[in-house]
């Protein structure tokens, strides 16, 4: 049985986008069946176009399908990822955890694996907190929260986050070593759900 995994996010300039597309590639890589989507951008062209690197983002990533709640519903456990604002997740995936009022009624997201991934422009500029805020609406959902921990040698290059891969954006693209600490992340949640579906011991 092939675990489903949704993979969420919402990127402006890219960085996200990279880390998204690392997990979706770990999940795969462990058998999972994944779908990679991002959120609906809420910006105005003006904010948009005021910063080149975004608009390059938003036209390099129109064919990525937006994210719906048919999405939630078919996956068997989720991955989120989010740029910091103020040590908070972005608004654009903040509204899109927003409507999913109706189906969190009916139990759709509980008792499936959730993990997170963030991107600040500093070390210290909030990726944890983005992490852990995330964690809250898994915790409100009924999820089953998967972190990386220190699970693998491969998240301490990284940064060594033990929430769930993190990004200084500041510092430019994200390094192979985070990227493959965001596989990593990928793979456990595939691993971890694989588990739960099959009944499979650890």
């Amino acid at each position: 049985m092939s675990a489903k995994i949704a993979v969420i996010y919402y990127s402006a300039t890219g960085n996200v986008h990279q880390l998204a597309k690392a997990v979706a590639e770990g999940a795969e890589k462990a058998g999972a069946e994944v779908r990679l989507r991002r959120v609906a951008e809420l910006a105005p062209d003006s904010a948009i176009d005021a910063n080149p690197a975004w608009r390059e983002h938003v036209e390099a990533t129109k064919d990525v399908e937006v994210a719906t709640l048919d999405d939630l519903v078919w996956a068997d456990a989720y991955a989120f990822g989010s740029p910091t604002r103020y040590g908070n997740i972005a608004s654009q995936l903040k509204q899109f955890i927003d409507t999913t009022g109706g189906i969190w009624q009916q139990g759709v997201m509980a008792n499936k694996p959730a993990t997170g991934f963030a991107s600040a422009h500093n070390a210290n500029g909030g990726n944890e907190s983005t992490i852990l805020a995330l964690y809250n609406t898994f915790h409100h959902w009924g999820s089953i929260i998967v972190s990386p921990g220190y699970t693998n040698p491969v998240v301490y290059p990284a940064g060594g986050n033990p929430y769930g891969t993190a990004h200084p954006g500041g510092a430019g693209a994200p390094s192979e070593d985070t990227l493959a600490a965001a596989r990593y992340q990928g793979e456990r949640l595939t691993d971890i759900t694989t588990r739960l579906l099959t009944g499979r011991p650890a």
